[in-house]
């Protein structure tokens, strides 16, 4: 697939409906573009199956619930809503994006109860999101801005609003040549990329930042378990930014970073060791097993 992604071929999924890809549209005065009122998952299929797809949908509907929006759909629903996505586009290798959100409606104000909550399933063909990373190592920046306090949002949503200041940081990142910007959270602890969940590795253990105030991605879940079980010691705990000096090995993952090694982030430099190698390699299979 290339071009704009408004006007490619294919089918998208909307409230119940395949559509063509190009008719796949909504109003100006949909509520979520002015007020954010959106949530969204991020998913991969492999081999013809989604990865942890029930888990992606559950987390859809959690975060409704977090955002006083609920999904009018089921587990289940989601799920043959996807795959019936998958099978008009004849993907069997693809992205899943899964977006609730509130659309226009009798209310255009911040309060918008009277909304109906929307729900469209898309899904393109997506390769590395770091391109040559997997093998050289991303690079990243360190944003200025910062993951909010829990006490302004529900951190664990995985709430469209939240990724403004991702978008800003990433861009910034971009302009210095950086693939990625590191991102503290609002006490200074380090945090997490701005799609990416982040590990480091110093003397043969891993530390990965506690999930506090940012969302535990299903990827992390899925790293810190497949390490547990070759007996490797993880930490979760807050970690400080001067520690970035003394870890030897660093990698990302999320659902479309999957796991990606970093070679660097700001001034400080990581090496793609035999562990970020050899996690990298047992997530590709597991995927696709």
């Amino acid at each position: 697939m290339a071009g704009a992604y408004d006007d490619r071929d294919g089918k998208i999924w909307m409230d119940g409906t395949l559509v063509d890809w190009r008719d796949a549209k909504v109003h100006v005065l949909t509520h979520a573009l002015h007020y954010a009122s959106s949530v969204f998952e991020g998913e991969r299929c492999y081999n013809g199956k989604i990865f942890k797809g029930r888990e992606h949908s559950a987390r859809l509907l959690k975060s409704g619930e977090l955002l006083d929006m609920p999904i009018p759909y089921t587990v289940d629903q989601i799920e043959e809503a996807k795959y019936a996505m998958l099978k008009a586009n004849g993907w069997m290798d693809a992205y899943v994006r899964a977006v609730a959100f509130r659309g226009a409606g009798e209310d255009m104000g911040v309060s918008a109860a009277r909304n109906k909550v929307k729900l469209v399933v898309a899904g393109w063909e997506w390769g590395a999101y770091y391109g040559d990373a997997k093998m050289q190592g991303a690079k990243l920046g360190i944003s200025k801005w910062k993951r909010p306090s829990p006490e302004t949002i529900p951190s664990q949503a995985k709430a469209a609003g939240l990724y403004m200041i991702c978008t800003m940081s990433k861009h910034d990142a971009e302009a210095k040549g950086f693939s990625d910007a590191l991102m503290m959270d609002y006490r200074g602890y380090v945090a997490e990329a701005t799609g990416a969940n982040i590990f480091f590795v110093k003397n043969g253990e891993v530390h990965t930042p506690l999930a506090d105030c940012f969302l535990n991605g299903l990827t992390r879940q899925t790293v810190i378990e497949m390490l547990k079980e070759k007996g490797i010691t993880v930490h979760e705990r807050h970690i400080m930014p001067e520690e970035l000096e003394g870890f030897e090995q660093c990698w990302l993952t999320g659902t479309a970073a999957e796991c990606t090694p970093v070679s660097q982030i700001g001034d400080y430099r990581f090496e793609v060791g035999q562990l970020t190698k050899d996690v990298t390699k047992a997530y590709e299979a597991l995927v696709r097993a």
